[in-house]
């Protein structure tokens, strides 16, 4: 117990000395207590609170009614307010929950195709992907005001473009967006200053590709699962720097300083469901089977002991459940049901 509140007194000393590492370090400090991870369930119009202790479901919650039936997609938390965010797909909009107790806050308009979000690690933007219109919706996670609308590069629109995953870097300077849809054997991941909300560097990637970074280094990793291919890149200048052959690798996760990654084989029908990727040779360390298809997005504890992921599919309700040992593999050791299509997935102190 002793050495846990050394190590708590640690991390918050950190964080004074660098602000966007704070909620990562709340986090380590809270990884000894009961957490939740929050499901979306696409096509039931609602959200799934796990248990990460005892692995049960606490309860199940609908998104308010829309125009539409609510179709809930990706689930981003932040520490500035205590609050969930939900992508409303089906209403164009943002779903804003209260963390303590699942109510609903407020919905924020956003563009046209919800699909994926994310919040910086100092929540001072959160940004989220809009495949209809081919924009980008800036919130501040602290007010709830939408801050910009940021277009993707006309040309590549032009070309059938569409924004697909997004993530942001650890200090919240940049947003890296991917974009798919393209003729040819690529699609692209395109760099913005999130001051700006200009494009900094574009770079050509694996078809249908999605976004992982980690504060350990400076890169920034895209399983692009059409094309069985992880790719590495410098995250500030988008140079190519490794690649990694991973069958159907889609889904994607990885602490914030961790030494590993994990991908989902999307597409493997559960047979190497879950590969394991060493970052300090990019290399894979071994793939655990997972019980169900189509594994789809992962959650990972903060201590980055379990890590959950979906099932996704219209008549889908699993999410599967791993513990990770001192290997770094994760085991599976149980699963929940939830709701139809479980799609993405959060932690949630």
């Amino acid at each position: 117990m002793k050495s846990k509140k050394v190590l708590t007194v640690l991390l918050l000393l950190l964080a004074a000395i660098f602000p966007a590492s704070m909620t990562l370090a709340q986090n380590q400090a809270d990884a000894g207590n009961s957490g939740k991870v929050v499901v979306a369930n696409r096509a039931s119009g609602t959200i799934s609170v796990i248990d990460t202790h005892t692995d049960e479901l606490l309860g199940t919650y609908d998104l308010p009614a829309g125009e539409n039936d609510p179709e809930p997609m990706y689930v981003v938390f932040t520490r500035t307010g205590n609050r969930v965010f939900v992508g409303d797909r089906a209403n164009d909009q943002v779903v804003v929950f209260r963390a303590r107790d699942f109510s609903v806050e407020t919905v924020i308009p956003a563009g046209e195709g919800v699909f994926h979000m994310w919040a910086d690690a100092g929540a001072t933007q959160l940004w989220v992907s809009n495949d209809v219109d081919n924009t980008m919706t800036v919130i501040n996670p602290a007010t709830l005001a939408v801050e910009a609308t940021v277009d993707l590069p006309a040309d590549l629109v032009a070309m059938g473009g569409k924004p697909h995953d997004v993530i942001l870097s650890p200090q919240g300077d940049y947003a890296y967006v991917t974009m798919l849809g393209f003729a040819g054997d690529h699609d692209y991941l395109v760099q913005y200053d999130t001051h700006t909300f200009s494009e900094m560097n574009r770079a050509p990637v694996g078809k249908d590709p999605h976004v992982s970074l980690t504060f350990h280094n400076e890169f920034i990793y895209v399983p692009a699962q059409n094309s069985d291919l992880v790719s590495v890149f410098n995250r500030h200048t988008l140079d190519l720097v490794d690649e990694i052959v991973a069958p159907g690798a889609h889904g994607a996760g990885m602490p914030l300083h961790g030494q590993v990654f994990y991908t989902t084989n999307l597409t493997g029908g559960g047979t190497d469901g879950l590969i394991t990727i060493d970052l300090r040779t990019n290399t894979i360390l071994g793939a655990t089977d997972t019980p169900y298809a189509v594994p789809h997005n992962i959650a990972l504890t903060p201590a980055a002991d379990k890590l959950y992921v979906t099932h996704s599919g219209g008549t889908s309700d699993k999410v599967t459940v791993y513990e990770i040992g001192a290997d770094d593999l994760p085991v599976l050791v149980g699963e929940v049901t939830v709701e139809f299509n479980p799609f993405g997935l959060s932690y949630v102190p």
